[in-house]
């Protein structure tokens, strides 16, 4: 993962680098090489993957990611800005907290 064909000791990479070698032995040329890579492996052994129906989430992924993000932060701002909205007056709340603060008298309980 993150290294090239020929940093890496993986199977998959060890494999990969054998059927190359076959390949270039058998007097294959460079995009015979890539055409027989992608169908025995699939586009994912390409550097830069074509855009098709198989890869479009590949390269569509990341700004779908950050287009939902954009979204969530709006959302979460939009509703905090709703409840700040729905608060009472500043004058209402000081006039509860006034009411609550004095004592209640035997004959209004």
């Amino acid at each position: 993962q993150n290294q090239s064909l020929a940093d890496s000791n993986a199977r998959l990479a060890l494999d990969l680098k054998q059927q190359i070698h076959t390949q270039l032995a058998a007097g294959r040329t460079d995009q015979q090489v890539i055409d027989f890579m992608v169908a025995r492996y699939g586009d994912f052994v390409l550097y830069r993957p074509p855009f098709n129906g198989l890869t479009w989430l590949l390269w569509c992924g990341p700004f779908l990611l950050l287009a939902g993000g954009l979204a969530v932060l709006l959302r979460a701002r939009r509703a905090v800005a709703a409840a700040a909205a729905d608060a009472p007056p500043p004058e209402q709340l000081a006039r509860v907290a006034a009411l609550l603060d004095t004592p209640l008298s035997k004959e209004s309980a």
